[in-house]
């Protein structure tokens, strides 16, 4: 990245400003604004996150906001209700009061007399869901948004459930959430009263993977704030971005095909980071790019930003198996819309271990291949969401494929290029009322090493509908389909497409009931490609992006040094196999305001040989703070375990001020189990 020191406006910097609510809780904002909006106002672009503006992610916010502070835009980063210095607690993800105060920060900002009465709203992941979600609401003051990694549906595409099985990461992320929460205030920002702050934060803590479980089917809980349920409630332009190892990497091409407001895309190689920040890379000028956007949509500039194609996205050239890359070879191309007239679709039939065209013999018998997947099956899969840090991305296949149902096409004698979901539309049966069907694709090199390119999931139960799932009639045979993930891949000449199907994918996604033996009828089974050319003359007049950008962080010392960890394990005398991932940041001081900070996360996958009993997730987090007179840290641990009728959640939180336990307790709770 290229560090810029020289921008067109000399910024000032407010660190901490209080922004009071209708129910009298200040929400804590840090501002960046140019020097002279205190007698010229300028549009403000608002990112309002949970994660600590004051250190934790103190760096990230360095980087961009004074950076587009310079180019005439007030910048507003804010800490949700109950994080960081901002006032109360936080209970829950997007829930009304959330968005209640989001519309009051906006309403605040436009009424600042730096602000000219014009509002952008940006962010990642959660700040992204936050300004489309505001968005729907139609708040006045806001023109635009720029969002990168979001979802549209709270319950389908996100960390939750997926085709109605339930994520790992459903737990994962309630761990993480369940330590941000009851993290303390700065003191140096809040004064005496942080320890009253702290303690109605712990006092309010609760697991949230407790309140997910209760809702294992599409009902209101989800629909509150997904933007699927309602397009047409977005009603300003959207700059939105994410990559394809990123788990929100559907959302793009939804968003582009489903609104009517003008609308652009981005899609790169990224895991869930900003594309400016993109890992794996290439990364590129993100911040460039979103000044261009605040500079038409904010400010009434003809720069043509509209203008080219509306979708950008890197085709991804084919590479060895690697739990992570530094760069992803490939090139951008364009689409002209979305649904593109560039892409058409290639059907490969399931004949027998093949994927090929049908044989014309209507006649044939009609073959069935059975498949009762081992739990190991998915121990290479990677996360949901790519954060590159452990590396995290799916490994080599072939230990997987031992325990799934594999069709591959012969080795290609062409080039073939694909941008889009897959699609596996299959007949099946089960001998079980509840069983998953697993779909992956992958990029079979000559040398056998295989590439998961994409994957789909589907809970059976919900084949007609997220709302009531039905449970299966052993033996009875259905019709499903399976949308895979969005995608953009090349696979070269001499490699194989290869489709693998499993009954099991355990830890990305937490098994069924209990073993299930799925058969897999062929006629009636394919397997959808989004074929697009490899030589469509746009994608050659495309203006490169430019060169990272942004400004320098602050200094951070080091303290001690960060560890990371991936491993799998497996006892073959008692049959235990386990998958350890450690997240380790070390601790470090920021030089700027003198905190010191500490972040260790520990998730553990477990299981007994082929007993879905023994099926164990667990989330530990420890979060530390301090300076010569002050330290505090949270302990947050979150078990999570199952049968064929419940969910048990045993979890803990602990804090502690000067190495002395001040406050602890302990859940134990049951949740049914409805068909996942």
């Amino acid at each position: 990245m290229r560090y810029v020191d020289q921008l067109p406006c000399a910024v000032q910097e407010e660190k901490h400003v209080t922004i009071p609510m209708e129910d009298g809780v200040k929400l804590s904002a840090r501002i960046w604004r140019p020097t002279a909006s205190d007698a010229e106002p300028v549009p403000a672009v608002l990112e309002y996150i949970p994660y600590r503006k004051n250190d934790l992610t103190s760096t990230r916010d360095a980087i961009q906001h004074p950076y587009v502070a310079g180019y005439g835009y007030a910048c507003v980063r804010v800490d949700l209700r109950g994080t960081g210095e901002s006032e109360g607690v936080l209970l829950d993800e997007y829930l009304e009061q959330e968005q209640r105060d989001a519309e009051a920060v906006l309403a605040w900002i436009a009424e600042q007399p730096w602000c000219d009465g014009n509002t952008g709203m940006t962010g990642i992941s959660w700040g992204a869901f936050a300004a489309l979600q505001t968005a729907a609401r139609r708040p006045p003051s806001l023109r635009a948004i720029c969002i990168a990694s979001f979802t549209d549906d709270r319950y389908a595409d996100d960390m939750h459930y997926l085709g109605g099985a339930m994520l790992s990461d459903n737990l994962a992320e309630a761990g993480t959430m369940f330590a941000y929460a009851t993290c303390p205030p700065d003191p140096a920002v809040v004064g005496e009263r942080w320890r009253e702050m702290w303690s109605e934060r712990l006092d309010a803590a609760r697991p949230w993977v407790l309140e997910w479980l209760r809702h294992q089917h599409r009902d209101d809980y989800w629909r509150h704030a997904s933007l699927s349920e309602d397009y047409s409630a977005l009603r300003c332009p959207v700059l939105a971005s994410s990559g394809w190892a990123d788990g929100y990497s559907n959302a793009v091409t939804r968003l582009l095909s489903r609104v009517d407001v003008p609308r652009k895309g981005l899609i790169g190689p990224w895991s869930h980071k900003l594309p400016h920040l993109g890992e794996p890379g290439p990364a590129i000028g993100y911040l460039q790019e979103v000044v261009r956007w605040w500079d038409h949509w904010l400010k009434g500039v003809d720069n043509g930003v509209m203008d080219g194609p509306m979708l950008r996205t890197w085709m991804q050239e084919s590479v060895p198996p690697s739990t992570s890359y530094e760069e992803r070879p490939g090139r951008w191309v364009g689409e002209p819309s979305w649904p593109s007239p560039n892409v058409g679709e290639t059907v490969l039939p399931l004949r027998d271990g093949a994927l090929g065209e049908p044989d014309g013999d209507e006649d044939r018998e009609d073959r069935v291949h059975t498949v009762r997947s081992p739990l190991s099956v998915g121990q290479f899969a990677g996360k949901w969401a790519s954060y590159n840090a452990p590396p995290d991305l799916p490994y080599d296949q072939r230990e997987e494929d031992g325990g799934s149902l594999v069709f591959q096409t012969e080795p290609l004698d062409t080039r073939v290029e694909i941008l889009g979901a897959p699609v596996v539309v299959a007949e099946v049966s089960a001998d079980a009322p509840v069983a998953q069907l697993n779909v992956r694709l992958s990029d079979v090199a000559p040398d056998g090493r295989s590439t998961r390119v994409t994957y789909g999931v589907l809970n059976l139960t919900h084949r007609d509908r997220q709302e009531t799932p039905e449970a299966l009639e052993p033996g009875r045979r259905y019709r499903v389909r399976v949308p895979l993930h969005s995608v953009a891949q090349a696979f070269p000449p001499g490699h194989r497409i290869r489709l693998s199907l499993s009954t099991s994918y355990w830890p990305l996604v937490w098994p069924a009931p209990g073993p299930v033996l799925l058969s897999v009828y062929e006629k009636g089974s394919s397997l959808t490609l989004p074929v697009r050319p490899d030589d469509v003359p746009e994608d050659k007049a495309l203006p490169p992006f430019g060169e990272p950008e942004g400004c320098a962080p602050p200094a951070v010392t080091r303290l001690s040094e960060p560890e990371q960890a991936w491993t799998v394990s497996r006892d073959l005398v008692h049959y235990r196999s386990v998958l350890d991932i450690v997240k380790d940041r070390g601790l470090q001081r920021h030089e700027d305001n003198g905190i010191e900070t500490g972040l260790r996360a520990c998730e553990q996958y477990s299981w007994v040989g082929e007993d879905f009993g023994s099926v164990r997730g667990e989330s530990a987090w420890e979060m530390r703070f301090r300076r010569p007179d002050w330290d505090v840290r949270v302990e947050t641990r979150t078990v999570l375990t199952s049968d064929s009728d419940v969910f048990r959640v045993d979890a803990t939180l602990d804090g502690y001020e000067d190495g002395r336990r001040v406050f602890s307790r302990t859940w134990n709770e049951e949740v049914p189990r409805k068909d996942v």
